[in-house]
């Protein structure tokens, strides 16, 4: 199992989230901790951040450590022009 890490930046964002979809993207960043055996994650090229797990209209920006087994969530932003 992975630990998961949230950013500060993160928490922010989701605190501003309605009820509803701040309990769905908690329920996906909870199965992140079986990463790499998550559904709905890809692989990022070219990012900042190197993984995105859809939940609904949001995207979840995180990046995870294999070897120290950290999944570090940095940013859960709604999908945009701006998103990627």
């Amino acid at each position: 199992m992975n630990e998961v890490q949230w950013s500060t930046r993160a928490l922010r964002q989701v605190r501003k989230l309605p009820d509803s979809d701040r309990r769905q993207i908690s329920e996906a960043v909870a199965d992140l901790e079986n990463m790499p055996n998550c559904q709905q994650v890809i692989a990022l090229q070219n990012h900042r951040y190197g993984y995105r797990r859809r939940v609904g209209k949001y995207r979840i920006l995180f990046d995870w450590d294999s070897i120290v087994r950290i999944v570090s969530i940095e940013e859960v932003r709604k999908r945009n022009e701006h998103t990627y």
